[in-house]
């Protein structure tokens, strides 16, 4: 049986190429009912969990906050996530628990049948969060495709062009000198394409497209798929070396395609720079603010 429902031969050729919606058959699967959910936060590594809170306005990225599970329960944990306004995220699912290797080896293996599109670097992450919380404006420099399993969420995508991100926002991200998120102007919403997300839907999108995510007023449940192809490897570096090329020697550098004599030459700088461990990450890190209350799961107490 399939997991994706839907595939036609235009969506296999513009995989990974367009912004494409699928049904899928995921959400059907006890894996993700609240015993499962239970024991996946119980057995994913507790050091591993991201737990983060944030503000309503989504212009206000600043306010998105880390916190600490600290010793709760999987039962009080998805309780704190039906209750309160957290988003748990648990990246690279995959590598920790066998039955999320399985799961992530089985929708590759069916990609890439489909496609025909190779695939690297593959992180499946399971994202539980309340009603209404969101994920601020951002990017990301894989390839992401985003499978709802339980709970409503809006998805807004914004073209990979200006102003919705200029080149320099792009090769800050891609050289991790700064946080995904940065700054939106609702006004850009009118350019977005808006994806409602429901039990069975996913939406995957163009590499490095902006876009942002709003929950509906119930537990959402989601996975997310990051992932490289080749190709999406190949602009990732010539991104990262003209995030160098802007730094020593001035200049607009462009973002080609494809094997381009200048995508050659700005492969080779980009190797020699990871290399030579240049230039050093700087991303912003933010410090634990808050923790979950075992005693009221939904509340949160200062650090």
């Amino acid at each position: 049986m399939s997991v994706i429902t839907d595939w036609t031969p235009e969506k296999a050729r513009d995989f990974t190429k367009a912004n494409l919606t699928f049904q899928h058959e995921l959400h059907e699967r006890p894996l993700f009912s609240d015993e499962g959910l239970e024991m996946l936060l119980d057995r994913y590594p507790r050091e591993k969990l991201g737990v983060f809170t944030m503000g309503e306005d989504p212009v206000a990225w600043t306010t998105w906050r880390r916190g600490s599970p600290g010793a709760l329960t999987g039962s009080q944990l998805l309780e704190a996530a039906k209750t309160g306004r957290i988003w748990l995220n648990l990246r690279e699912t995959n590598h920790h628990l066998p039955e999320y290797a399985a799961l992530a080896g089985e929708i590759f293996a069916e990609k890439q049948a489909q496609t025909g599109v190779r695939t690297f670097k593959r992180d499946l992450g399971m994202l539980i969060s309340s009603g209404d919380a969101q994920v601020f404006y951002h990017l990301d420099v894989a390839l992401v495709s985003l499978w709802q399993l339980r709970g409503q969420k809006r998805v807004w995508v914004y073209p990979d062009a200006e102003p919705y991100v200029s080149d320099q926002a792009l090769e800050r991200n891609v050289l991790r000198e700064t946080a995904e998120q940065f700054a939106f102007d609702p006004a850009w919403d009118a350019g977005a394409e808006v994806h409602d997300l429901t039990p069975g839907r996913m939406v995957t999108w163009k590499q490095n497209a902006p876009h942002r995510i709003e929950n509906a007023s119930m537990l959402n449940v989601s996975l997310s798929i990051e992932f490289m192809t080749p190709a999406a490897l190949m602009r990732a570096n010539v991104i990262y070396a003209n995030g160098l090329l802007r730094r020593t020697l001035g200049g607009h550098p462009n973002v080609q395609a494809g094997l381009h004599p200048a995508v050659l030459g700005k492969l080779v700088v980009a190797r020699a720079a990871k290399a030579a461990g240049w230039p050093k990450p700087n991303p912003r890190v933010l410090p634990t603010s808050f923790r979950l209350d075992a005693a009221r799961p939904g509340a949160l107490l200062p650090a």
